[in-house]
């Protein structure tokens, strides 16, 4: 029997706004343990900064972690699936998207959490074990 991304996804979503400096991020995905967060226009969900994200596309490009803001860097573009999906069919989204993490929400588009790769990893191993 398939397992559902219920059974792998990260429960814990931390939301900052978009006018966080990326050092603030930084520190608060380390302090949380974790490798993403999601970005907030006021009340509204505006995109996702991963720690490569950080990364890449501001540490790489020179950008001062201080005066550079999530907004600047997050993709724009949210994927989500259900919980109640199959983690095969979520591994499957994020090979056809090109991405590493989906938000993973209720039957009601609530985001309940979020599926990365090592979240399926990680279930996989302990599946083998």
């Amino acid at each position: 029997m398939a397992r559902s991304v219920a059974d792998a996804m990260t429960r814990r979503v931390v939301y900052l706004p978009e006018d966080t400096s990326l050092d603030e991020a930084a520190q608060a995905m380390r302090d949380q343990g974790i490798g993403d967060v999601v970005v907030t226009h006021g009340p509204t969900m505006a995109g996702i900064v991963t720690d490569r994200d950080i990364v890449i596309r501001a540490v790489a490009e020179h950008l001062p972690p201080e005066t550079t803001r999530l907004g600047d860097i997050a993709t724009r573009e949210l994927i989500m699936v259900e919980q109640s999906a199959t983690v095969d069919e979520a591994v499957t989204a994020m090979r056809n998207r090109g991405v590493r993490r989906l938000l993973v929400c209720d039957a009601d588009r609530n985001v309940v959490g979020i599926l990365s790769l090592s979240d399926v990893a990680l279930l996989s191993a302990s599946a083998a074990a």
